[in-house]
């Protein structure tokens, strides 16, 4: 069934053209005590995400990984984070489906994972699908993501193809019985083929988890750690950032980056406020700044995009305000490139946490697995893995569903028809599962 706010979202489509902590008595606490009070040292809150190394600096994982911002690996503290406890000793057949530039079907760690056995791995290209094999230590492949998920003995499959086929290649394993991860975005500036996405995923009853890097950066987990403990009351305002510089597109199967449009690929920014609240963003106004390189020149690109940075300001079903900005052109800031903050009626969170009450709760991070590395995006690359396993093992619903997914990043796709639109205010579609 199609969500009721499609219509909107259709018509939108039409028109488009081409304080210190306090206790109970004001007195104010020292950052030291707080950070004590909440479990999370300050190391771990002052990570910076500055370019990529490989991922063997943090422990197993792919050599010869390019240098992209955000993919480094991150060295953690035994102390910093929660005790992993298994909750099944049984194995997950997976099927791992890509291996592009980035190098992400071997940078989430499954071949690490104790609760999995990497069945097949598959490439369009041999070269790059034998080396995938090498690292996931596997002798099965495929010569395309078609004929990996015919396969009888796999369970689930990590999509890490092209972003325009993300949403064609969920439908394609969950129609043949498989349980899917897949790299953001869900879907690629299409609404509709979101929602068939949505409905295939109803239909099948399988999990679907979409990896959102930033749900475990260190400081958007404590930021919903402390918001699902009361400490910011309503969320008034946040703000989140993606900020990915470049001189010229990154590589990609048929060249799909070229002129990418930036609120095509929100969800690195919208998640700090939707992963903070699991607030959904209703309305939004977005205005795009043109860039000046090449690909971005009217006819240029298969998008017709003109624009390199785009700024959406989002009305949130919370009732507040959220300002989020997606931006291929504006260089500095390297380690911050993927960031947020937020306001509430009882506490902010910048750097730190800042409220009105004195408040204890744990925000360190999950535990993983022995041999499993934290690796890239601030250390969730593993978590995310480790998530979507145990959610296969436990039968229940992963942190970022395919409703999840859809409000992550279908608001983007608005934001742009509205920045082609010079701001206009727009509806956004709503889900639910």
């Amino acid at each position: 069934m199609k969500s009721k706010l499609n219509k909107a979202a259709k018509e939108n489509e039409g028109k488009a053209l081409s304080s210190p902590v306090k206790n109970d008595s004001g007195n104010q606490y020292s950052r030291r005590w707080f950070l004590h009070s909440i479990g999370l040292g300050a190391a771990t809150l002052g990570l910076s995400q500055t370019g990529c190394s490989t991922a063997k600096k943090g422990g197993k994982g792919p050599e010869n990984v390019p240098k992209i911002q955000g993919f480094e690996a991150v060295q953690e503290k035994a102390e910093e984070v929660k005790e992993w406890k298994p909750v099944s000793d049984r194995k997950v057949k997976v099927g791992i489906v890509g291996y592009g530039y980035c190098r992400f079907g071997a940078q989430f760690g499954f071949q690490d994972h104790p609760n999995v056995e990497i069945v097949a791995v598959s490439d369009l290209f041999p070269d790059r699908c034998a080396t995938l094999a090498k690292e996931c230590r596997v002798n099965k492949t495929y010569p395309s993501l078609e004929e990996l998920v015919k396969d009888k003995d796999i369970e689930a499959v990590f999509i890490a193809t092209d972003a325009p086929s993300h949403a064609r290649h969920s439908m394609e394993a969950l129609n043949h019985g498989k349980h899917v991860a897949v790299a953001v975005p869900a879907t690629f500036g299409s609404i509709e083929e979101g929602e068939q996405l949505l409905n295939t995923v109803k239909r099948s009853g399988l999990k679907y988890m979409m990896f959102e890097t930033s749900y475990f950066h260190a400081r958007l987990y404590a930021m919903r750690e402390i918001f699902k403990a009361g400490g910011f009351g309503k969320l008034v305002y946040s703000e989140g950032e993606y900020y990915h510089y470049h001189t010229a597109p990154l590589p990609g199967y048929k060249d799909w980056r070229f002129g990418l449009p930036p609120q095509w690929y929100p969800t690195h920014s919208n998640a700090y406020h939707v992963g903070v609240t699991d607030e959904t963003f209703t309305e939004v106004s977005c205005m795009g700044v043109p860039g000046v390189m090449p690909s971005l020149q009217p006819g240029a690109n298969r998008y017709n995009n003109r624009f390199f940075s785009e700024f959406a300001l989002f009305r949130a079903s919370g009732g507040g305000s959220s300002r989020m900005v997606v931006s291929w052109d504006t260089p500095g800031g390297i380690g911050r490139g993927e960031d947020g903050r937020v306001r509430g009626q009882k506490g902010s969170y910048f750097e730190k946490y800042e409220g009105i009450e004195k408040i204890q709760v744990d925000v360190s991070r999950p535990g993983l697995p022995p041999g499993v590395p934290a690796g890239g995006h601030g250390g969730s690359h593993g978590r995310l893995t480790d998530e979507f396993i145990t959610a296969i093992l436990t039968d229940r619903k992963p942190l970022i569903d395919i409703a999840t997914a859809l409000n992550l990043t279908v608001p983007g796709i608005i934001a742009h028809q509205s920045a082609l639109r010079n701001g206009e205010l727009l509806k956004i579609p709503q889900y639910r599962l």
